[in-house]
């Protein structure tokens, strides 16, 4: 028996395969590439994430000799805010996606704090009005490109987070779901009610028909389609944004209890029990998980660009060609000579 791992992050995919005895029996990571089409924008191309993760995932498969009928259940975890639109017949995505580092939707946040729903939205969402956020990413679209907007309107597209657009295409285009836990990263989802927000979907002008089915963080999402991946029909079992994933595998199962996890960003989680705490400090409000239907809330600080900084390092200033030659780099000098960095690669 082999419980498949799939974290799909923002630079790579990484697969880990268990045995029932919870030891690692292979793993396999890869990098994809992200697209830079304007300063501030930042995309993915979903096609490219799901080639990536069967890859991956085969990878992992092929180092240990597992065959398909081995495979008992599958777990994702995710890139959580980046925003994934594709035909509901086809399963093809219609644009490229649009990745939680993107800026694109500065002006409409900044529309939406003059009309003075800031507060409203954080009361709801237990977020703030950023483009960070997977709801005026919609927006930007539904105002910017008006054949998908048609589209849209008329129910011929889905909308989801990464978790949801992995879902979409292990089943087969069967099941259209995602968690509690990244429904609650959109600004679309309300977290005392557990559910989309429908008067905060009107006002962002994103038709409800986009959004898929949320469900608990642990149960049954749907069962793989052997056709479409790998031979293997199992049942996805659990989903969960990365952050909170790691929240959980952490142990952080009590309220107070903290984790914290350095890779593209550098995210903060305080495990804050039953009831959600709602923050005037700049802390995000968010859902850890849901199991059983009983919800588990967190707050968050994030920082977008930690990790990221050292692959502009590698791939854009090109100064280093492998991300190890970092720590050899800084030991060379005495001092920094008077040179800060300040990572403000978002704004």
């Amino acid at each position: 028996m082999i419980v498949l791992a799939i974290d799909q992050g923002t630079t790579g995919t990484k697969c880990i395969c268990f045995d029932r005895d919870q030891r690692v029996v292979s793993a396999h990571s890869q990098e994809f590439p992200q697209y830079y089409p304007r300063p501030g924008w930042v995309e993915h191309d979903a096609g490219e994430i799901w080639e990536c993760t069967v890859d991956t995932v085969r990878r992992a498969l092929e180092g240990a000799g597992i065959q398909p009928g081995e495979v008992a259940a599958i777990g994702i975890t995710n890139q959580r805010e980046t925003a994934v639109i594709w035909d509901r017949e086809t399963g093809e995505p219609v644009r490229k996606a649009i990745v939680w580092q993107c800026r694109r939707s500065a002006d409409i946040c900044s529309r939406y704090r003059e009309e003075g729903l800031e507060e409203e939205v954080h009361e709801r969402t237990g977020l703030v009005l950023d483009p960070y956020f997977s709801g005026t990413k919609l927006t930007w679209v539904m105002e910017n490109e008006p054949d998908i907007a048609r589209r849209a309107q008329a129910g011929e597209l889905c909308f989801g987070t990464v978790d949801s657009w992995l879902l979409y295409r292990l089943t087969g285009g069967r099941i259209h779901a995602t968690d509690v836990s990244n429904a609650s990263r959109t600004l679309l989802f309300n977290i005392h009610a557990l559910s989309w927000d429908e008067e905060l979907a009107r006002i962002f002008g994103i038709p409800t028909s986009l959004l898929p089915e949320v469900k608990d963080s642990s149960g049954l999402f749907g069962e793989s389609d052997p056709d479409s991946f790998l031979g293997i029909a199992a049942p996805v079992a659990g989903m969960a944004g990365d952050q909170q994933a790691a929240l959980f595998g952490q142990a952080c199962f009590r309220p107070g209890m903290t984790k914290n996890t350095y890779g593209t960003g550098s995210f903060v989680l305080m495990n804050t029990g039953e009831r959600p705490t709602l923050s005037r400090k700049g802390l995000l409000t968010t859902v850890a998980w849901s199991i059983g239907g009983e919800a588990t809330y967190a707050l968050e600080g994030s920082i977008f660009i930690t990790g990221a900084a050292v692959n502009w390092l590698r791939d854009g200033l090109e100064i280093i060609s492998e991300v190890s030659e970092i720590e050899e780099l800084a030991s060379r000098v005495e001092d920094t000579g008077g040179v800060y960095f300040v990572p403000a690669f978002v704004g």
